[in-house]
């Protein structure tokens, strides 16, 4: 990579600031790069002042649940489109939405956000709602990568199923709406596949993401989904949500000075 004569490269330390939040809803502001803010959520944004936690009224449209039985992808890119202006409207650079897990069981405290039970139907509503709310500059995260079906022990359950379940049900929203909306980013699960943490499952996030289906944005955690910030980098996440007073920064500056 060639690099012009009059951009002095950021040192290592400000390169790894990049790679975790400022507090709940910002990114790191370095060098001049101003801070983006990130805002919940899919059916209507959820902003704070900053002040004692006060939220900014924002407007309130139906659910996931609500949105996909109307089998509209129209509605759902004008709903996708009016959230992006409103999120305009308040400074807001990024969407954390919208939830396509498959609703797999009656039990699952995330179902209401959550557009169905079938890939098809959460594709066709995604795409949809993604293409509506970057059509104005806003960007959209799709959400959670992957197989994030239940809430009971969310942080850690491990979720096991052979390949082609994985494939055929459980990621196959998130292909079909990563290559026919092409959402600017997306945001990694709590849960275990094969084993390990998706926020640092090389397998997930970048062969079968980026590899695979020819991903190009940015992948985010889940809030305090990163169990280990290194191996998360070394996996194929861009940005460990929230910050944690430089805890993860630290880390990474020393694993690249030892070679890992």
């Amino acid at each position: 990579m060639r690099v012009s004569p009059d951009v002095t490269p950021l040192p290592l330390t400000e390169k790894v600031e990049l790679l975790s939040g400022d507090g709940p809803w910002h990114t790191a502001a370095v060098a001049g790069l101003p801070a983006a803010e990130v805002s919940d959520g899919p059916h209507g944004l959820r902003t704070e002042t900053g002040v004692d936690m006060v939220w900014i009224p924002s407007t309130a449209f139906p659910t996931g649940s609500a949105l996909a039985s109307s089998w509209d992808p129209e509605l759902a890119r004008r709903v996708g489109r009016a959230i992006g202006e409103e999120a305009r409207a308040m400074g807001v650079q990024c969407v954390l939405g919208p939830g396509v897990n498959l609703k797999r069981s009656p039990l699952c405290g995330r179902n209401f956000e959550y557009l169905a039970e079938d890939p098809t139907l959460a594709a066709g509503i995604g795409s949809a709602w993604v293409q509506g709310l970057q059509s104005t500059g806003v960007a959209a995260c799709l959400k959670h990568f992957a197989a994030n079906n239940q809430e009971f022990t969310r942080t850690g359950v491990p979720v096991e199923a052979d390949e082609a379940t994985l494939r055929e049900l459980y990621l196959e929203a998130f292909r079909r709406i990563v290559q026919q909306a092409g959402p600017w980013s997306v945001m990694s699960s709590y849960n275990r596949i094969r084993g390990v943490h998706a926020a640092e499952n090389r397998w997930l996030l970048t062969q079968v993401l980026r590899e695979e289906w020819g991903f190009d944005g940015m992948v985010m955690s889940d809030w305090d989904a990163v169990h280990d910030p290194v191996a998360a980098v070394r996996a194929g996440l861009g940005l460990e949500m929230p910050g944690d007073v430089g805890r993860s920064a630290a880390a990474m500056v020393a694993a690249v000075r030892s070679g890992r």
